[in-house]
This record gives C-alpha cells, sequence and structure tokens, in this order.
C-alpha cells in the first residue's frame, strides 16, 4: 500500500513537471560571501561532497572529513574541451621525488624556530638535525622520524635532484600534513595546508610556479604546525603521466551563490557560457525529500556572441564515494531498471553498518549515476575521457568492473550530447543507497524515503526525474523563505550566513521513522568524537528546526526520553549521546553531563509545547522530566564540578552559565506545568526559579558584569548565552536586567573575527555567539555580532565546512567542522517569529 501511495505521488508530480525554467538558473539573490568550503551534493554525514576551494577547478571535491570524493565536470564546445570542476579524475602520478609510501627520504629539519630566510636555496642547515621522512606521530603509516608533540612546530629542507627532461612534464606539487603547514619551494611559497589533517593535496606546478624548479638541485622547505592529536609531514614532486590531461582547459569561473538548498555557479567556455546548480532537496516538513540521497545537478550552456555552437556536457565519479579507504576492493557495473540505465559501484565486502567512529566514509551501500537525460560510459579514465574529448561521446566501455586496488578503480561517467545550439539546458542525478541507514536499539532501519524497504532507490530516482520542475520551483522557495528571513532579522550579512549554512546543518543528520512510527532524526557529532544523538548537539542547532519543523526537533529528543522511558537509562537526569554514529544502543561518552542535559531537554521541551500549543508530547515523560526538575532544582544554583557542552575548555566547578542553564530548566518545566493546567505546580516551580535567579544574580555581579564562575572574581566572564529563554518566553526570571548588562560588557570584548567563549582563552563558538547576540534589545547591537562572524565565514584559511571552534584574533579552525550547531546561526529568527 505505501509503495502505492508513494507511486501515485510519483504520478500526480510528473504531470505538473515542466521543462526547466529560466528561474532555474538564476539565484533568488546573489550573495557575496566567502564560504571556506562550498556545499554541493549533501544528503547525510555520508553522502556529503564539498569544495573547500574558491574556484571549483581548483582540486578535487571533498568528503566533510577532507577524504577525495572526486567529481569532474567538463565541457566540450566546438571541439575544444574545459574542464569546470575538479581536478583530473584520474591523474597517473608518477613520482620524481617520491613520498613515504614509495621510498623513505632523507631532509634536514629542526624543532626550534630558524632565523629568516630558511627557506631559500642558499641558506645554511648544517647544524639542523638529519632524519628521514616522513615526519610525524605514529598514528601514521610510513613515518621514520618522530614528531607528535601538541602545539609545536617543525621545519624540513629536502633537497631533491630533478633532470631538465623531467621538467618538461606535467608536474605536480603532493603533499599530506597534520595540521597547519606552508610549503617552499627554492624559496617561494606555492602551497599553504590549513589547519587539520589533509592526505594527498596535489597543487599543479603550472605557470609562474613551473618556473621554480630548475635543472639539478632544488630546495623544498616545509614548515608545519601541530595543533592538537597526530601530526605529519610528508611530501613529493610528482608527474602526470596520463594522456589528454594537456588537451584540456580551464573554464574561467564567473559567479558562484550560495542558498539554503541551492549552489550556483557560472562559467565561460570559450564562445559559451556554462551554468551549472547543485540542488540537495531539503524542504522542510516534507519527509521524502528531507531524507533523500539523491540530488540534482542542473546545467544550461547559453551562446555569448548569438551563433549556434556545438555542445557536449560530461560529469564523472567513481567508486571512491563508496569506500572508506581508496584501496579496499570495488565492483562497479552498469545497471538497467524500470527502463533507466545506471552505473552503481561499492564495495565488494559490503561491511553493513559494521564500523562506527568519527572521521570514517562509508563502505558499505552503492552510489549511483543516473543515465536519465544522457548516456553513460564506464571503463579506464583514459579511455573513457578519450571518447569524449575527441568525439564528444560516451564510449561503450566495460559492464562491470572489479578492482581489487585503486590504481585499477573505474571512471562512471555521464555525457549529455546538445548538439548544435544557442541555448539549451538539462538535468542530472546521483545518489547514495545505504541500504541500513542506522542502528537504533539493535534494530537495522532504512532512511524515511524508503519507507521500512517499500520504496527503491529507483524508485525514488523516478520521484526526482517526475517531479524535477515543482522539486526545483520548492527548492527555490525554501531558498527564498530562508533567505528572507534572515534579511528580515538581521539584514544580508545575517541572511548569507544562514543560506550557506542550512545544508549543512540538516547534511549533518540521519531522518527514519521507527517501529512504533516515530520521525527519528539522529545527528552526528562530526569532527567530535561521532556520537550520534548527541543532547548538547541537539540544543544549540534547535534555533533553526523551532523556526521551521519542531517534529524534526522532536526527532532528536524523543529518543532520549525513550532511553528512560524503557529503563535502560535510570540516571536521574538525560543521558548525554545514544552511541556512536551510526549506531545507537547506549551511551558511550565516558562523562556524564547531568545539569547540561537535564535542562537542556527541559528547556527544549518547554518550547515546542509552546509552539504546539499544548503539551501532548511530554505527557508521556511528564514523570521523567519531573525527576530531571528536581535534579536541577537540587543541584543547579551551585553546580560542582560538572562537564557541561564546551567540556574541551575543561570543568569548572561553579559555573555560572550551566548554573543559569538549570535555572531557565527550572522556569521551562514550570511552564509547561502551566501549559498541563497544574497551577500549583507551576507557582512552585517558577517562584523556585526565581528565588534561583535572584541568588545567581547577587552571588556573580562584579561591577558591570557577571563572573566566569562562583568566586571566579572580576577579571573573569563567559558568554551567558543560556539567558535567551528568559527573553523568548517573556517570563522575567533573571532580574536587574543582567542580560543586557552583559551584551554591553560583551561589546568590549570582540576580537576582529568575534566574541570569545570567555575569558580563559581567544576561541570562541560561534553557534553561541548567535545565541547571545540573539539577547540584544536593538538591530544595532545584534549586527555588530553579526559583522566579525561575516568576517570569519568569509576569511577564514581554514577551508573546511564552517568550522563552529575558531580562533577570534586569527580566524583559524581550533576544532570541530561540518557539524549540525551552526542551526544555533538562527536563534534571532526564532526570536522574531516569536514577537521578541
Amino acid at each position: 500500500m505505501k509503495k502505492l501511495l508513494f507511486m501515485a505521488v510519483c504520478l500526480a508530480s510528473s504531470l505538473m513537471a515542466s521543462a526547466q525554467t529560466a528561474e532555474t538558473f538564476q539565484p533568488y539573490k546573489s550573495t557575496s560571501l566567502r564560504l571556506p568550503s562550498v556545499p554541493l551534493v549533501l544528503s547525510d554525514p555520508y553522502f556529503s561532497i564539498w569544495s573547500p576551494y574558491d574556484v571549483l577547478t581548483e582540486g578535487n571535491t571533498r568528503h566533510w572529513t577532507n577524504d577525495e570524493k572526486p567529481l569532474e565536470g567538463l565541457v566540450r564546445v566546438d571541439g575544444t574541451v574545459y574542464r569546470w570542476m575538479g581536478a583530473s579524475q584520474h591523474i597517473s602520478m608518477e613520482s620524481i621525488v617520491p613520498m613515504a609510501e614509495e621510498k623513505a627520504w632523507e631532509a634536514q629539519y629542526t624543532r626550534q624556530k630558524p632565523a629568516d630566510g630558511w627557506q631559500k636555496p642558499e641558506f645554511d642547515d648544517s647544524s639542523w638535525n638529519h632524519g628521514t621522512g616522513a615526519f610525524g606521530s605514529d598514528n601514521y603509516i610510513n613515518i621514520h622520524t618522530a614528531w607528535s608533540e601538541e602545539n609545536s612546530d617543525i621545519w624540513v629542507r629536502r633537497t631533491v635532484d630533478i633532470t631538465a627532461e623531467q621538467l618538461t612534464s606535467d608536474l605536480y606539487l603532493m603533499f599530506s600534513h597534520d595540521d597547519a603547514c606552508e610549503i617552499y619551494i627554492n624559496g617561494t611559497q606555492v602551497a599553504k595546508g590549513q589547519m587539520t589533517y589533509m592526505d594527498g593535496v596535489q597543487v599543479r606546478l603550472d605557470g609562474d610556479k613551473a618556473k621554480l624548479l630548475k635543472p639539478g638541485k632544488n630546495v623544498i622547505a616545509v614548515h608545519c604546525f601541530n595543533k592538537t592529536g597526530g601530526a605529519l609531514v610528508d611530501f613529493g614532486i610528482f608527474k602526470n603521466v596520463a594522456k589528454n590531461s594537456n588537451d584540456i582547459k580551464t573554464a574561467r569561473q564567473k559567479s558562484v551563490d550560495v542558498l539554503a538548498t541551492n549552489t550556483y555557479y557560472t562559467f565561460e567556455a570559450g564562445p559559451v557560457d556554462l551554468d551549472v546548480v547543485f540542488t540537495a532537496p531539503m524542504i522542510m516538513k516534507d519527509y521524502d525529500l528531507m531524507s533523500s540521497p539523491i540530488n540534482y545537478i542542473s546545467y544550461q550552456v547559453r551562446s555569448k556572441d548569438g551563433k549556434a555552437h556545438s555542445v557536449q556536457f560530461y560529469v564523472s565519479a567513481s567508486a571512491l564515494q563508496a569506500v572508506n579507504k581508496p584501496a579496499q576492493p570495488t565492483v562497479t557495473e552498469r545497471v538497467k531498471a524500470q527502463g533507466t540505465e545506471y552505473l552503481k559501484t561499492g564495495t565488494i565486502e559490503q561491511p553493513i553498518l559494521a564500523k562506527t567512529g568519527d572521521g570514517i566514509c562509508i563502505d558499505w551501500g552503492y552510489f549511483y549515476l543516473s543515465g536519465k537525460n544522457g548516456e553513460l560510459a564506464l571503463g579506464n579514465d583514459e579511455v573513457v575521457k578519450s571518447g569524449f574529448v575527441n568525439e564528444g561521446k560516451a564510449v561503450t566501455g566495460e559492464q562491470k568492473v572489479f578492482a581489487y586496488k585503486s590504481a585499477d578503480i573505474p571512471t562512471m561517467a555521464y555525457i549529455h550530447d546538445f548538439g548544435t545550439t544557442t541555448q539549451a539546458s538539462s538535468y542530472m542525478m546521483l545518489g547514495y543507497d545505504e541500504i541500513y541507514d542506522i542502528e537504533y536499539f539493535y534494530k537495522r532501519y532504512k532512511g524515511f524515503w524508503a519507507h521500512e524497504g517499500n520504496v527503491s532507490i529507483f524508485d525514488m530516482f523516478n520521484r526526482l526525474a517526475n517531479s524535477y520542475a515543482s522539486i526545483m520551483d520548492r527548492c527555490r522557495k525554501q531558498d527564498k523563505t530562508i533567505y528572507d528571513d534572515g534579511f528580515a532579522a538581521g539584514g544580508v550579512k545575517y541572511a548569507e550566513i544562514l543560506s550557506a549554512s542550512y545544508r549543512h546543518v540538516n547534511a549533518a543528520h540521519k531522518l527514519f521513522r521507527d517501529d512504533e512510527g516515530n520521525i527519528l532524526y539522529f545527528s552526528k557529532e562530526n569532527n567530535s568524537n561521532g556520537c550520534v544523538n548527541t543532547v548538547d548537539l541537539t540544543y544549540p542547532e534547535a534555533p533553526l528546526y523551532l523556526c521551521y519543523d519542531p517534529v524534526l526537533q522532536k526527532g532528536m529528543m524523543t529518543s532520549i526520553f525513550e532511553y528512560s522511558y524503557s529503563g535502560r537509562w535510570t540516571k536521574p537526569f538525560a543521558a548525554h549521546d545514544l552511541g556512536q554514529y551510526p549506531k545507537a544502543n547506549k551511551q558511550v561518552y565516558g562523562g556524564d553531563m547531568p545539569l547540561e542535559e537535564a535542562g537542556n531537554m527541559i528547556t527544549l521541551a518547554a518550547q515546542i509545547c509552546k509552539l504546539e500549543g499544548d503539551t501532548k508530547y511530554v505527557e508521556k515523560y511528564w514523570d521523567i522530566i519531573t525527576t530531571w526538575a528536581d535534579y536541577l532544582v537540587e543541584n543547579g544554583l551551585h553546580p560542582a564540578n560538572q562537564l557541561c557542552t564546551d567540556d574541551f575548555a575543561g570543568h569548572w566547578a561553579g559555573n555560572c552559565n550551566l548554573a543559569i542553564k538549570a535555572i531557565m530548566g527550572v522556569a521551562g518545566y514550570a511552564e509547561l506545568a502551566k501549559m498541563k493546567g497544574l497551577n500549583d505546580v507551576y507557582a512552585k516551580y517558577n517562584a523556585k526559579a526565581k528565588e534561583m535567579a535572584a541568588a545567581w544574580e547577587k552571588e556573580t555581579k562584579v561591577k558591570d558584569h557577571y563572573e566566569l564562575a562562583y568566586g571566579a572574581g572580576q577579571d573573569t566572564w563567559s558568554q551567558k548565552y543560556n539567558m535567551v529563554w528568559d527573553k523568548l518566553w517573556g517570563t522575567n526570571i533573571i532580574p536587574n536586567n543582567a542580560m543586557q548588562t552583559e551584551i554591553k560588557y560583551y561589546l568590549k570584548k570582540q576580537n576582529v573575527y568575534g566574541l570569545p567563549l570567555d575569558c580563559r582563552k581567544d576561541y570562541t563558538k560561534s553557534d553561541w555567539i548567535m545565541w547571545t547576540a540573539a539577547m540584544a534589545d536593538s538591530d544595532k547591537d545584534f549586527l555588530k555580532f553579526v559583522d566579525p562572524l561575516y568576517k570569519y565565514i568569509n576569511e577564514t584559511q581554514s577551508r573546511v565546512p564552517i568550522s563552529d571552534w575558531s580562533d577570534t584574533k586569527t580566524g583559524d579552525m581550533v576544532g570541530f567542522k561540518a557539524r549540525s550547531v551552526i542551526g544555533g546561526y538562527w536563534m534571532r529568527v526564532l526570536a522574531k517569529k516569536l514577537g521578541k
């Protein structure tokens, strides 16, 4: 029955489908914000492809972990081929100066800051240590010289011989690093690595870079800084021996605009312009589309000179989309279903839901390239690409390819021949079927879109094909909603920040339905510890979903309530998490956060019930919520040495912001009691919250602000972002205008890239900045917080999906990336929707 209903929707949608309109390729608003990493193809924590470059051809597309998930885009115009996306799909590299995987290498190094000019060939490094590369910590392979200390530097000089003949090749610098690095060839900087681990980064040595190398001896010099965790320095020079590489020109990128569901690019390719739109159909309240494992790439060519031109369009991928590590054996094949041909790839092993962890990629399920609207080619990269470069056609190629090592991975290509035209457009689709997406309380579940297995990946491809025009129209409307709400609440910069963050937040979740029919929406704690459905992610990201779909907010909370209701969790406060993604069976985090998580859950439950106008959501869990509220009453005013969501900053007994969270949790419980008609309970807990708040205000006030912790002194301070609920609810729990006292003080403490989290470090959490900013009474003060955040996102050199933990003086990432917590950026939109 479910499949019949689904197919009926598909048929109805197909009747509404129409040709692409001009609006398809025009963003609702042009944007100026330069993102550190641009969202391209996004669905969930595993199917997530980004471009960490200003120009789409600067390098290969990547997963948020920084693993390469290369997509290559070409367009052929009157026989001339232009690259518009990525590096070559299969650059066949042959070493000239090998990296450690091939051969250990000799170098001079020092751990002490050297004199100026250390990177120049003539510098005397005879006093430095002699070592063998690679350099780094033992969690990496091929390490020959140890270097692992946190907050430490290493300088390395490697002298290499290169022949005149080798210099005529298509040369690349390749390097791996952890963390930030800078690389010089004969004294000139040619590359800079961001503050994170990167493997196999390629920099083409063309133009002025090609002139840096000379016949004979050359010096490659590297400075690397290890912030925390693993450390690594490895580098070499390689030549590209793939054919056709010099036959492909680079299209000139003219613009990029990022809206909520769409990323728009325009390129100049000789006599035509090429428009490309990447679309993730994340439409709020449409759970089939919110969970869709399929994205669109729409494309249009337009003649610039009014003449007709012969145009062919090309996008390729490979089995790297479906592996955790490139060495995993894969199988790639042609399949046909429901009248459409597909290319399908995945690992041979198929270890479904076998791996848990943080910085890992999926290695089960299958990546699909649909042949809808085009032809498909499968085979050796040189063969596939030659067919396109020479004739603009898809070669017949292979039917099925087994690859037992990465060098044998075939290319999967989609090719659309427009023929001769002045203007034409179409679209393609790519998707990922995870087979089983998540394990919850020891049972495996598929994504919501699959309707418990009644809808296949091919059914879903058909729905998106038949509904293309209507879905694209709805995506545009979603873009408009997000932008307009942001603009109304905080102007252009705020609107652009929200537009850039929407897919980022949603793609950090998995949407599914359990056996009881509950819609569940589990986050993955990306680049933190990989926990699934962490409550102190659910809390900071809540504003986005409280604004647009409280059902999804409940989808993050219901399982935590059920964990206690079922008796699996028996402590008098909420659990921290449900496991490590993708297994949500029990808490795995090593330490509890009692006040943090109890306060988070009660506060969010109160806000949900206020939005829904009743307490139906909490009726089943009322006794549990009461137990948690009583814990807050007993322990919240003067917190013990407990962990809180800002656990990276360490424990601190008497944490003033944590006390405010507890106080607002008690106030939230009182609000719920009032809605339930329990007036005596409301009176008791509301009075208690006000009593606690009065004591807090009296004990923590130090001159013109409130201290970091009880007794910490007047030189300490912290963001008290948990106060914001008092404003949103109009409860007047916190006395003496403490909220505006804090805002006034914070504005004196900002650095160039934002407000620090507290007085201890220069780093901040940008989600909390926007919670804090929402406490401001005036638009003028709110914008004083927005401007530095915009500047940080626009200028940071940490080329990752927005890092929420960054240095307010340097703009560098400290830790965390691609996390859902930046849903907190919507706090002021929520306040405006509530009339505050």
